[in-house]
């Protein structure tokens, strides 16, 4: 159960059902519906090759190992459709997601009319990232695209990218290597997904969210 401030219960409410209401349109190829998350992994190499495995054996690994620094990952889903993408990036600024957003809307959707786009309230989900990283004229053509639903503050799971997100880190070696080495993981990873089309149907309605999170509805008289 979330823990809200009473006084944030409102906001809270609004953002939740205009999030589930995305959730329930059936599935449609335009306007798509895109789950945007983003997260962070540490880039570990070894030092020694491991020894493979061997019959009564696993995979063994020297405890020493190197450091190659820190890579962000950024994912998009489209739930009912099964496809996803992942990129890799330096960092995690607006000028990251903007870049990473005109690719999407300027590839794969360069047909839609509206994209319609689910995230959290991160600071950087927003408008402003794109103003901050292109010029004002294509800021402008890529926001006017662009159909904004964010998540409730303290109910970013709403967002289904972060259950995706999930998936890719169970999915990920303890080890990594360095860059190229994650690009090349995370291309074989959203291949095999989006080939076998893993989808993702939200069950929780805006009837449910009446009834089972009720105490977090503020309470009118009269």
């Amino acid at each position: 159960m979330w823990v809200i401030p009473p006084e944030a219960s409102a906001e809270f409410v609004a953002h939740l059902e205009d999030v589930l209401e995305v959730y329930q349109r059936p599935y449609q190829p335009e306007p798509p519906v895109v789950c945007l998350d983003e997260t962070f992994t540490q880039l570990i190499g070894d030092v020694r090759e491991p020894l493979p495995p061997a019959p009564g054996q696993v995979e063994r690994y020297d405890s020493v190992y190197v450091r190659h620094g820190v890579a962000s990952v950024f994912l998009a889903f489209e739930p009912l459709a099964g496809w996803r993408e992942a990129r890799v990036t330096e960092g995690r600024t607006r000028k990251d997601l903007a870049r990473v957003v005109k690719d999407w809307v300027d590839g794969r959707y360069r047909q839609a009319d509206q994209v319609g786009r689910v995230m959290d309230q991160l600071n950087t989900h927003s408008n402003a990232s794109l103003s901050a990283a292109l010029a004002p004229e294509e800021a402008r053509r890529i926001a006017q695209r662009l159909e904004i639903h964010h998540t409730p503050k303290h109910g970013s799971g709403l967002d289904i990218a972060e259950i995706e997100l999930s998936a890719l880190a169970r999915d990920l070696p303890e080890r990594g290597g360095e860059r190229a080495d994650l690009e090349q993981h995370l291309a074989a990873w959203t291949a095999r997904r989006n080939q076998t089309q893993v989808k993702a149907t939200w069950q929780f309605t805006t009837t449910d969210a009446r009834i089972k999170l009720r105490k977090l509805y503020p309470t009118y008289d009269g």
